[in-house]
């Protein structure tokens, strides 16, 4: 074999390294057992694990709970305006920090309004521990006042659940549910614990012996697979690395870059997985799918191995399934061993945690190269250059002079710098931020991808900061997502949480209205929010109604001002409302169900691969 054809020029300076994963909790040394009551015991078991903060609201139920609270100085309790934002605080602070985020609410509707964000982090595998209050033994069953069955109703979208009916227990129960929500493929527990067990004496001992028959997630991969995979690397010409969100929570980045430079494969990051690979590096293609660049969705369609890494052939990425990469073999690695050939069939299985099999790998596939050279991708690599030339992503100024959202965010992004969090909300602004925002370190994009939850930035945002104090964390919200959960800033300008946040104000629910313009004739069936057409609410005046600085700016020329204006408050939370044109849509596209040899832009459908395809523009014309 010959050389690598890639030029060697140095690529660009490596950011500053990810941290490497997160140690364990501390540990409480052991104790000798100590009469308490089962709130004391659930409280002391939660500092003995090293949880650093719980976001809650108290009720009924869980009341007893509150009172040991008080008195903790290692446990800091934010209180949300809403159940809903404690969930997605809690997990907001878990994506920025690979920690366990904790949420708590009372039984009943308080448990039940965290089914949405406990939904969200189960589909996008997130660590969080939601500890829910229960009506006491002898009254559950009964309809009794506040009572809902939340482990039967959570039971398919928690990784493990459980209801502690004796106050002995409550401390193997936090353990475990640490453990559980943290290792293997990570994602929510949910502890329910009845009031009359939080109020009756037990013992406190530390530690607990975990009790988890048959829960042994695999971390280290199959020798065999791993050589299988480092040969189908060695012989492949046009190979693409698929990397999913299971790389950064791995915290594998370091490996990731060394197998993709090792092997001078281009790499593509999803959704969930936007940092893992630096958006500089020449080797990037960007982010694949629905709403992903052109060279990422056309490099999968046309290469001949598919190495993917912790992710999972979601539709959003596959497109119509059965067209998707046809002639690509398929090495996937995933520490979920359901994961595999789930989707697509699989060539070379390997089960294993991302940050073992990419070091293994990297050793096999040096070894691969130390006997037969490696791979000449000088063809493939012309290949995706045209395509990266052809299709830059790109966008157009709105033909009535408003403000460009594209622009705004990306403005954000350049401003803020790659050192920044970034949490968003679902819809176009959420599109737009995982395009015109670079990237280039793990854990600094805090999304809702597989349920995609509107609502989830504020919260979210709250959470991340709270674990990240230090460290500048913008929320990119749209105006619909925005209104649904904006009362947590009330409770981040009392905790002292200053997020900055950057409504993206087009005045209609965009994503669904986008829709509407391409499939249902331009029908604009319930999607006028109003925020526009009747200043209904006014954000700068609700922003400051909250405690929070309120900024406007609906000009091209006041954009870089308001920011770094925002930029420089940090005492309190800050709010732009960002009047931006109601006509931009979010391109390129794969409409859902179809082929990704189909992108739809702004000119129409067009076949990606048609002959003459290198003399169409980026937004489709001749």
């Amino acid at each position: 074999m010959t050389t690598a054809s890639r030029p060697a020029v140095p690529g660009p300076p490596k950011p500053t390294p990810p941290p490497a994963r997160p140690a364990p909790p501390a540990r409480r040394v052991a104790s000798e057992p100590t009469s308490v009551t089962g709130a004391q015991s659930l409280v002391l078991s939660l500092e003995a694990v090293g949880c650093e903060a719980v976001f809650g609201i108290p009720g009924g139920t869980i009341l007893p709970a509150y009172d040991p609270l008080l008195d903790s100085t290692a446990v800091r309790h934010v209180l949300v305006r809403h159940e809903q934002g404690a969930g997605h605080a809690a997990t907001g602070y878990a994506q920025a920090t690979g920690k366990v985020g904790v949420c708590m609410a009372t039984s009943g509707p308080g448990a039940t309004n965290l089914v949405t964000p406990i939904a969200d982090a189960y589909m996008d595998s997130i660590p969080i521990v939601a500890i829910t209050g229960q009506q006491t033994r002898a009254l559950i069953g009964t309809d009794a006042f506040q009572e809902a069955d939340i482990t039967g109703i959570t039971l398919p979208i928690t990784k493990h659940n459980m209801l502690v009916t004796d106050a002995v227990e409550i401390p193997r129960a936090i353990a475990e549910a640490f453990h559980l929500a943290s290792t293997g493929r990570p994602g929510p527990v949910l502890v329910d614990i009845p009031k009359d067990v939080l109020q009756e004496r037990t013992t406190f001992s530390w530690p607990p012996e975990l009790k988890l028959p048959g829960y042994r997630p695999t971390t280290r991969p199959h020798g065999k697979q791993i050589r299988e995979a480092a040969r189908l690397i060695a012989a492949a010409r046009r190979p693409v690395l698929y990397v999913g969100g299971g790389v950064i929570k791995a915290a594998a980045a370091e490996e990731l870059r060394t197998l993709a430079e090792l092997t001078g494969a281009p790499v593509v990051t999803t959704l969930m997985a936007r940092g893992a690979f630096p958006d500089s590096h020449p080797q990037h293609l960007g982010m694949p799918g629905m709403h992903g660049t052109v060279a990422a969705v056309a490099a999968m369609q046309r290469s001949d191995l598919l190495v993917a890494l912790g992710a999972r052939f979601d539709d959003r990425v596959t497109g119509q399934l059965s067209s998707f990469a046809p002639d690509a073999a398929v090495v996937h690695a995933d520490i979920d061993p359901a994961e595999i050939s789930k989707n697509r069939r699989a060539d070379v299985p390997i089960v294993g945690d991302c940050k073992e099999v990419l070091t293994e790998l990297i050793e096999a596939v040096r070894g691969e190269q130390a006997s037969d050279g490696r791979p000449d991708l000088a063809a493939w690599w012309k290949q995706l250059d045209g395509w990266r030339e052809t299709f830059p992503l790109g966008y157009d100024w709105p033909g009535d002079g408003t403000l460009s959202p594209e622009y705004v965010i990306e403005r954000i992004g350049a401003i803020a710098g790659p050192d920044a969090v970034y949490a968003a909300g679902v819809g176009q602004h959420q599109m737009w931020a995982a395009q015109f925002v670079k990237y280039e370190r793990p854990r600094s994009w805090v999304n809702s991808g597989g349920l995609g939850t509107m609502g989830f930035a504020v919260p979210a945002a709250m959470g991340a900061k709270l674990g990240l104090p230090d460290t500048t964390v913008w929320c990119i919200d749209g105006d619909g997502c925005f209104q649904m959960t904006n009362q947590e800033l009330a409770t981040c300008a009392i905790e002292g949480i200053p997020i900055k946040v950057a409504v993206i104000n087009n005045g209609n629910l965009g994503m669904v209205r986008q829709w509407q313009n391409l499939f249902y004739s331009e029908r604009y069936s319930n999607t006028d929010l109003g925020t526009q057409k009747h200043g209904i609410p006014d954000f700068k005046l609700l922003a400051e109604a909250m405690g929070c600085a309120g900024l406007r700016c609906s000009t091209k020329e006041k954009v870089d001002e308001v920011i770094k204006q925002a930029m420089e408050i940090n005492e309190r939370p800050v709010v732009i409302d960002f009047v931006v044109g109601q006509d931009a849509q979010v391109w390129p596209m794969v409409a859902a169900g179809t082929s990704n040899d189909e992108v739809k832009t702004a000119r129409g459908i067009r076949p990606l691969f048609d002959d003459d395809d290198a003399s169409i523009d980026a937004t489709g014309e001749k």
